[in-house]
């Protein structure tokens, strides 16, 4: 009996190993989609995504009446219409080439503004102690929920009464200050993420808090701030509700002068197809040259 009971359970294959059960279909369908036919997907994605860009740019380089006849796939049948005197013609033109200027000067103190004083508050809330610091920190983060649309009249009668409505300085310093909130409450989480011992460290050798900000904090928030400026300065540079009600004539950015050529679409339309392109490749470009410093900066602190 003991023998017979011996061979059978010797003979039992017992239940089958982890790596050859069946696998499920949620574990095919996952390894399918982690597998090659995502890349694909994201690469129709992509290039689906960049056909307006491809599209705006063959338009801005057709003449004003075939723009007028055919869309701009039609260059691939009649490639002979590609031409740069649209161009030429956009650079002729003194609103548009100063819009760009304007824009220019707008975007860049905007950014680094923001930038320069948001890193010295989060350096600031992170690691420097003073009366208050958490509760003017949650005011910061309760300035985030505020709307930019409640803010345009009141802000509108005060630059009116301090003398630059209308003005650079004005747009500025509404970019500025409704920039801020968001880049200290990012500088601030990120710059709290690095080690205490390091910043003591610091400390141990000398270094006063500007030296450290310099020296140490700055380097190490590298990805956040490439992260935050390029926010920023698209924010800035796509922006035309703000610029619409706090510009005029001589100081308006790019977006609202497009805007002003749109009412006369009819004659000027070899005009907006290359203007609406430069305003878009110019941001296009400063993402794509930043681009591993934003994303960087937008995983930071994701995984510890």
């Amino acid at each position: 009996m003991s023998a017979d009971t011996g061979t059978a359970t010797a003979a039992d294959p017992g239940p089958p190993a982890a790596g050859t059960r069946g696998r499920s279909l949620g574990a095919r369908l996952a390894s399918l989609v982690s597998g090659g036919l995502v890349r694909v997907f994201l690469v129709v994605v992509g290039l689906f995504w960049l056909v307006p860009t491809f599209g705006l740019l063959l338009s801005s380089l057709r003449p004003a009446d075939a723009m007028s006849a055919s869309g701009w796939w039609d260059v691939f049948s009649k490639p002979s219409q590609l031409t740069f005197a649209s161009y030429g013609k956009l650079l002729g033109n003194g609103d548009i080439t100063g819009s760009v200027l304007n824009t220019v000067l707008i975007t860049v103190p905007a950014t680094v503004l923001v930038v320069v004083i948001g890193s010295l508050a989060g350096y600031a809330f992170a690691w420097m102690e003073f009366p208050g610091r958490d509760w003017w920190f949650l005011g910061v983060v309760g300035l985030l929920v505020v709307p930019v649309q409640v803010a345009l009249i009141p802000i509108a009668e005060l630059f009116g009464r301090i003398g630059v409505f209308g003005s650079l300085t004005g747009v500025i310093a509404f970019h500025v200050g409704f920039g801020l909130p968001f880049a200290i409450f990012l500088l601030r989480n990120f710059f709290a993420e690095i080690p205490r011992e390091l910043l003591e460290a610091a400390r141990l050798d000398g270094a006063g808090e500007l030296r450290l900000f310099l020296r140490v904090v700055m380097p190490l928030g590298g990805p956040a701030v490439a992260a935050l400026g390029i926010f920023q300065f698209l924010w800035v540079w796509n922006d035309m509700l703000v610029a619409l009600i706090f510009t005029d004539a001589d100081s308006q950015p790019i977006t609202v002068a497009l805007q002003t050529q749109v009412r006369q679409f009819g004659n000027n339309i070899d005009v907006l197809a290359p203007g609406a392109f430069l305003s878009m490749v110019i941001p296009l470009a400063v993402f794509f040259a930043f681009q591993r410093q934003f994303v960087s900066g937008v995983m930071a602190g994701a995984v510890k």
